[in-house]
């Protein structure tokens, strides 16, 4: 990916394929938290500093962009002639969002969205990734059945722990019951002394800290679920059920209904159109993916499928913040 990045900021550079760059971008942050060096970090990506937060937004205010709120995406979207604009989104809603993003977001008067999942912040559900790192970062082996018996997982090395994690991830999201596999999961956890659902409330934010953050004048919430499950997997019902509940959470929860969804995994096999239809019938007037990509007039016509692009903890450079809003690594990629 680098190289790619590389190649795309010498063209970007250049002022080559200026039309990629679209309308504007829709940013994706989960931590934003100073860096602990651990030798097995098998999410790093999902995680950035707040120096390189402040980096990318003078780098983006360098490249012509405007800040705007997510909720005005659309109206911006509309208008061919306006200068560039970009949004921040973070998802998950981890407490680091408000100790150390808040502060970067409201020193250069940013707006930006923290998309909040029901089960997290109630404590109802663990985070099945991170509750993972810590097992096998802990263990030296393990012992779990992923569907054909029981198998023991030798992890002394962090190359053996990389390959457990990775085993793990197609069990989760490719399974046939994901809510089943997480707790799997979980009940291993327990095994090796490590509470789940301590993790979620040591990680993410509790309600009081949610109406704190939502009282902030650049700050607003967004659904996220749930149960942060590939709702394309479920029953019709049960998908509009979670989209339903979540919205209605975060509206009891600060008197203020959100317009828009953050679809947990957002990759085209974990949403699908009917629960982009499902989230605008709910009044939710904008979805956002993990399709990456820039945003176009056409997206006009597809407001609950927004593209977004990931800051990625390996790639914390101004340089790769202008390559990637500027779209061509998209058309690079296709």
């Amino acid at each position: 990916m680098a190289g790619g990045l590389q190649l795309s900021a010498a063209i970007a550079d250049a002022r080559l394929m200026r039309r990629a760059r679209g309308r504007g971008a829709i940013f994706t942050l989960h931590h934003v938290r100073p860096h602990v060096a651990r030798a097995f970090e098998p999410n790093r990506h999902l995680e950035v500093t707040p120096e390189f937060l402040s980096v990318a937004i003078r780098q983006l205010a360098s490249d012509g962009y405007e800040f705007v709120p997510l909720a005005d995406v659309a109206e911006r979207l509309a208008m061919p002639a306006a200068r560039p604009f970009a949004a921040f989104t973070l998802d998950d809603a981890y407490r680091n969002n408000a100790e150390h993003a808040l502060p970067v977001f409201a020193a250069h008067g940013v707006p930006f969205t923290v998309f909040v999942a029901q089960g997290f912040a109630e404590r109802t559900h663990s985070l099945w990734w991170e509750t993972l790192a810590l097992i096998l970062g802990r263990a030296r082996e393990i012992s779990f059945d992923f569907g054909a018996g029981v198998e023991t997982l030798s992890l002394r090395s962090v190359l053996e722990k990389l390959s457990g994690f990775e085993r793990f991830v197609p069990f989760v999201t490719c399974g046939p019951d994901e809510a089943a596999a997480i707790a799997r999961i979980d009940a291993l956890a327990r095994q090796h002394g490590i509470d789940p659902l301590a993790l979620t409330a040591e990680l993410t934010m509790a309600p009081d800290d949610l109406r704190a953050l939502a009282a902030h004048p650049l700050a607003s919430l967004g659904a996220h679920t749930v149960s942060h499950r590939a709702i394309s997997r479920l029953p019709p019902q049960e998908a509009r059920l979670e989209i339903q509940q979540s919205a209605g959470y975060l509206e009891d929860l600060t008197g203020k209904r959100p317009v828009a969804i953050a679809y947990p995994y957002g990759t085209s096999q974990a949403i699908c159109a009917r629960d982009q239809t499902a989230a605008a019938e709910l009044g939710l007037t904008v979805g956002v993916t993990t399709r990456p990509g820039t945003l176009q007039a056409e997206d006009l016509n597809r407001l609950t499928a927004l593209p977004r692009i990931s800051l990625n903890g390996y790639f914390q450079r101004a340089r790769y913040v202008s390559a990637l809003a500027s779209g061509i690594p998209f058309r690079l990629g296709r």
